[in-house]
């Protein structure tokens, strides 16, 4: 009686096992048929864009900050926030979040323009447009932003385009050879000395603000990769950063 017991359990076993190997199979396959149908129909899209997501039967697609959703048989696409009822949490905005923390922490020191205190207690990513009114606002406040100890990495954003007045004072800021007291001196409109240099860059970060998914000028992208859209005083910022930690 043992012995058929036994071997009708190490047969339960193998009949499980085999059925799980399988499940992965079909995972797998389906989940490399969604990666190359939606990288074949969409341009920009690579296989490595699309993830599991939170929901069985739908996939995530992640192109910076821009999130949709693709049902497993590569039918249909949906785009919005994904929303978890029983946690209260935005699962999109919460993808989107961690696309940005990635994006920023991918760019060198050298490859923006850093306003530093002297205690440095959080870091904002700021995209600006040196012709932009609230974009100078904030500027004209940078001493009270490194009195609240936030340092400030800005990425320059023409928001007109390449060909605009701005774009061209950018380009001029990043080959300038003292870059902050230029971006300074620009958002006051007055002069200041630069050469020819290469000024791809500017270029970088029009394509990482559209990526990042920002609507305006200034953006402040926060440590988390919260986005926020418009400008906020030193204090609020200091504010926004906390609500940021205590979640």
């Amino acid at each position: 009686m043992k012995s058929v017991l036994l071997r009708n359990s190490i047969l339960a076993l193998a009949v499980s096992a085999l059925w799980s190997t399988a499940v992965v199979a079909d995972d797998t396959a389906e989940y490399q048929h969604v990666r190359e149908t939606v990288a074949s129909m969409f341009s920009g899209i690579d296989e490595d864009d699309i993830f599991p997501s939170d929901v069985d039967g739908w996939y995530t697609i992640r192109k910076g900050a821009i999130i949709a959703y693709i049902s497993g048989d590569g039918r249909y696409l949906l785009q919005g926030d994904l929303i978890d009822l029983a946690d209260q949490v935005n699962l999109s905005e919460k993808d989107r979040n961690d696309a940005r923390v990635k994006m920023m922490s991918s760019v060198s020191e050298d490859s923006v323009i850093t306003f530093t205190p002297d205690t440095v207690r959080h870091t904002v990513s700021i995209f600006t447009d040196i012709d932009c009114t609230f974009c100078r606002r904030l500027h004209n406040q940078i001493d009270e932003y490194m009195d609240e100890g936030i340092e400030i990495r800005y990425f320059l954003y023409p928001r007109n385009g390449p060909a605009s007045p701005s774009w061209a004072k950018a380009e001029q800021v990043w080959c300038s050879s003292n870059r902050n007291q230029a971006l300074t001196l620009a958002k006051q409109d007055e002069s200041f000395d630069y050469r020819d240099c290469d000024s791809s860059i500017v270029s970088a970060h029009y394509s990482m603000g559209q990526d990042v998914g920002l609507r305006g000028t200034p953006a402040i992208v926060l440590e988390d990769g919260t986005l926020f859209s418009g400008y906020l005083p030193p204090k609020q910022l200091t504010e926004a950063i906390a609500s940021t930690l205590d979640d």
